[in-house]
């Protein structure tokens, strides 16, 4: 996603603890550009083992994937962000940091598939159930046109 000025929009999906929802988001908007991120307002610390096995199998490189502070993005030197978008509702309910760049806000209520309690294999249907929901969001939200999103 390109925005006005040709750079690419940067997004940041959040969540709390980041470990599951906004780092596969992170990674499905990046296979279509640059500019996406993850954060949460209270970071695992570790991406989710499911989560890293979903990407893998979709054929994402996890290598690089962290669990991080959203503190890390509302520095006064971080890059100012177009877009920040919430994909749990706790996090959503949280006082968020003040932004660099007056973002445009969006929420997502998105199930956590870190908290679905069944056998391994219901767990993982579960994980690639959200999977697909998160890429098919982005895919319609990645479509809009720039006059749409100012």
């Amino acid at each position: 996603m390109v925005n006005m000025h040709g750079r690419e929009r940067r997004v940041l999906f959040l969540c709390t603890g980041n470990s599951a929802r906004s780092i596969m988001a992170e990674c499905i908007l990046n296979r279509r550009g640059r500019g996406a991120f993850s954060a949460g307002s209270h970071p695992r610390g570790e991406v989710h083992p499911m989560t890293l096995r979903i990407l893998q199998e979709w054929g994402y490189d996890t290598r690089n994937l962290r669990s991080k502070s959203w503190d890390e993005f509302a520095r006064p030197d971080s890059p100012p962000l177009d877009f920040i978008i919430t994909v749990c509702d706790r996090a959503a309910g949280e006082v968020c940091p003040l932004w660099p760049g007056r973002p445009v806000t969006a929420h997502w209520s998105i199930p956590d598939p870190a908290a679905f309690d069944g056998l391994k294999a219901a767990r993982y249907r579960c994980f690639g159930r959200i999977y697909i929901e998160l890429e098919s969001r982005i895919e319609l939200f990645a479509g809009l046109e720039n006059k749409t999103l100012r």
